[in-house]
């Protein structure tokens, strides 16, 4: 499990096609000390799991699922991810339930300044608009943030300036794409109050 608290930033050192999955190489600098294979690291919020490893580099398999869900079916060389690793018993929670698990992929509609931040505006799947609640949590791209404002199939989440700067967001120009994961609670109550309504 995750809260959605980014830890840095890696870089993407190869990113490698094949018939149905993808590998991908990050370089975790500092980030990934104590990891090793086998343990889950979170990129701009996608739950992956180390498959191999080399000095600071770690190697993730991203399999249809992951391809068809996010956006890192795109990633080339270069490119910059958000980091989290996951919480350890005893950790401070400081953001909400993340599991990894994307629901969609957004897209940016107004940017914010690298080192001031602003409000960043992203436009959101209708299918997944009503999960979205005005001072509610959500997770972009890995981060857990509340949303400010939501007008129809775009919603506004004021980012700080620690959070533009140590994080992917003060990067994102209009048009990029943004993985979504709506709070997982709005999702268990409408499968509940579902069961109650028979379906309704």
């Amino acid at each position: 499990m995750f809260t959605g608290l980014v830890a840095g930033c890696g870089r993407v050192v190869e990113a490698r096609r094949g018939a149905t999955d993808m590998n991908l190489a990050v370089d975790l600098g500092t980030i990934g000390a104590g990891d090793g294979v086998g343990d889950s690291i979170a990129l701009s919020g996608v739950c992956c799991t180390v498959t191999g490893m080399e000095g600071t580099t770690r190697e993730f398999t991203l399999t249809p699922e992951t391809l068809s869900r996010t956006w890192l079916g795109s990633s080339v060389a270069g490119d910059i991810l958000n980091i989290e690793k996951p919480l350890c018993s005893g950790e401070p929670f400081g953001g909400h339930v993340v599991q990894g698990h994307i629901d969609g992929v957004g897209e940016v509609i107004s940017s914010v300044d690298p080192r001031n931040g602003g409000e960043w505006w992203v436009r959101v799947p209708r299918d997944l608009c009503r999960y979205c609640v005005g001072k509610g949590s959500i997770a972009l791209d890995g981060i857990s943030l509340t949303i400010a404002a939501i007008e129809e199939d775009r919603l506004m989440v004021a980012i700080i300036p620690h959070t533009a700067q140590v994080t992917t967001v003060g990067q994102k120009p209009v048009g990029s794409p943004v993985n979504i994961e709506v709070d997982i609670l709005a999702k268990y109550v409408e499968r509940l109050i579902e069961g109650r309504l028979g379906g309704a």
